[in-house]
């Protein structure tokens, strides 16, 4: 889950209250504070509410939470003075395109990390890191309009960002280091999408890299955004982007989008979404009984529009940047936020069962004591997984045991996972701004022949990581788990021949550990050698039982 850094000076300013009551109440409406230091701190948002994803939105939801300000945000939105017109060629590349502009900005060095923070996290948690959705934001005082967005030849050059040569987009691709990491969002293609100003200006190189004419800096004022991707996703994330912007004091404006054949429509839309919600819901999701009153009172809180149409019917106006109300069980949860969970009063169960520890929950228990005094951190990825990451990437065979999605809603998450490793790389992959070294694992689920099992993998990657590293690892865990075991040398391709072994006990197989084939590290655009171990615990759990 994100972890944002929202910074005093900012956050007290746009809240309208001290940093201590907002440190004791933010748990309450779905994080964790990772960490307070004397400056800033650190808040673990739950991912399904990307747009707490920046100070901006963290004060918003507050102010409303702590009855500041309440009720359904109101955004005005200028005439549009900029248009962009979209090509025929670019909708089989990257169809989707959200515009807006927003004026008047003040910002500063804190203010630009916190956009540029918020253009990250919403990167990878609204845009499977850059494939679905992408996000550029541009500097208005040194472009002219209209705008075009359009596929041309690779071999178009300009100036990227960090950079002060023309380079050709081929090679941006194979040199630039944003450019080499997502190079395989655009490979396959003839030509690669663009945006470019009425003088040929180049805005973006979407979803690889920005022009450095149009790089954002404190005398920045005016701001044109520009969201590309796969579906209408693109849409929430201009949404948060612009409403984030507008709360530190911007005007937002409309962009004409024109489309092939003359289609014409502005952006962006934050017009909210209308839902009817019952009191007989509250009561029976919520468990408590309130009065329509209250219900309507909570909405507000938790800023959503709310308006008593009868007795027992309510009104309630979603905001344009809320992705996360799906259903009226949302709304529910929302509401019992606000009304407060220390507030429900505690009701003795009508029956009464004594309960245990699942032998699971012991492994996991024992599992995580030693990997932890190891020097590891514990992460939870997701189990369901894709072909590409479980097997293409980590030069592995694709077998015949594997459990696939039967309606799959993304090319990421089509089958369950056999094994663990491939999701620990992938997490390494999306940390690599993060300083090293880097060392997490995981006790989890795979699933193989239909069959759930339990396994138990770590990787470490710094520049010294090595095989003498990783076998240490697993000796130091073998030994803890009062394991008597053997290595054999091992054929598994993921790593390096002559620096990979397989686990034995009892004369069965249990696992794999060694260094990562240079394929592997290159396949998750790692730059450092990485090492890493999995054992399979189904059997000593099946002991414990």
């Amino acid at each position: 889950m994100p972890v944002i850094t929202l910074h005093y000076e900012d956050l007290e300013k746009l809240t309208g209250t001290d940093k201590e009551t907002i440190i004791k109440r933010v748990p309450m409406i779905g994080a964790d504070i990772e960490r307070v230091e004397d400056e800033y701190v650190d808040i673990e948002f739950f991912p399904d509410r990307p747009d707490l994803y920046s100070v901006e939105g963290a004060a918003r939801a507050m102010r409303g939470f702590l009855d500041i300000e309440t009720g359904l945000p109101e955004y005005e939105i200028k005439p549009y003075k900029v248009s962009i017109s979209v090509s025929e060629d670019i909708l089989k590349i990257r169809p989707f395109l959200g515009c807006a502009v927003v004026r008047g900005v003040k910002l500063t060095s804190s203010s630009i990390k916190s956009l540029m923070d918020l253009q990250e996290d919403l990167h990878w948690g609204l845009g499977r890191n850059r494939k679905k959705v992408s996000i550029g934001v541009h500097d208005l005082k040194n472009i002219k309009p209209p705008f075009r967005y359009m596929a041309v030849d690779p071999e178009f050059k300009f100036v990227p960002l960090d950079y002060t040569e023309k380079m050709s987009m081929k090679e941006i691709l194979e040199k630039h280091p944003k450019g080499t990491r997502f190079a395989h969002l655009v490979s396959g293609f003839d030509k690669y999408p663009i945006i470019l100003d009425a003088n040929d200006n180049v805005l973006s190189f979407p979803p690889i890299i920005n022009g450095t004419l149009t790089a954002v800096t404190e005398q920045t004022t005016d701001l044109f955004i520009d969201v590309t991707g796969l579906g209408e996703a693109v849409y929430t994330a201009l949404n948060i982007v612009v409403t984030a912007l507008a709360e530190r004091g911007g005007e937002i404006e409309f962009v004409r989008v024109i489309r092939p054949g003359g289609e014409e429509f502005v952006l962006p839309d934050l017009e909210p979404k209308e839902r009817l919600l019952t009191t007989g819901e509250v009561k029976s999701l919520a468990g408590m009984e309130l009065p329509i009153e209250e219900i309507v009172k909570q909405l507000e809180r938790m800023r959503f529009g709310a308006c008593a149409l009868d007795k027992e019917t309510i009104e309630v106006k979603v905001p344009a940047y809320r992705a996360d109300i799906l259903h009226n069980y949302d709304l529910v949860e929302d509401i019992a936020k606000g009304y407060g969970y220390e507030n429900i009063k505690v009701k003795i169960p009508e029956t009464y069962t004594a309960g245990k520890s699942h032998p699971i929950s012991l492994m996991r228990a024992s599992v995580n004591e030693i990997m932890v005094g190891l020097g590891y951190y514990e992460v939870m990825p997701f189990t369901l997984t894709s072909e590409k990451i479980n097997f293409e990437n980590m030069c592995r065979e694709k077998t015949d045991d594997v459990t696939y999605v039967l309606h799959p809603i993304s090319e990421d998450q089509t089958m369950l996972r056999t094994t663990v490793l491939p999701n620990l790389l992938e997490i390494l992959s999306l940390n690599q701004h993060r300083e090293l070294p880097q060392k997490i694992f995981e006790f989890g689920e795979v699933v193989s022949n239909e069959t759930t099992g339990q396994h138990v993998a770590a990787v470490s990657i710094h520049p010294q990581a090595n095989f003498t590293e990783v076998y240490e690892v697993v000796d130091a865990f073998m030994r803890e788990m009062m394991l008597s075991y053997e290595v054999k040398e091992s054929k598994d391709p993921a790593f390096l021949e002559g620096r990979r072994a397989d686990v034995y006990v009892n004369g069965k197989k249990l696992g794999v550990f060694g260094e990562f084939h240079p394929e592997v590290i290159s396949k998750f655009s790692l730059g450092y050698a990485v090492v890493g171990f999995e054992l399979d615990l189904n059997d000593l759990i099946g002991k414990q039982i």
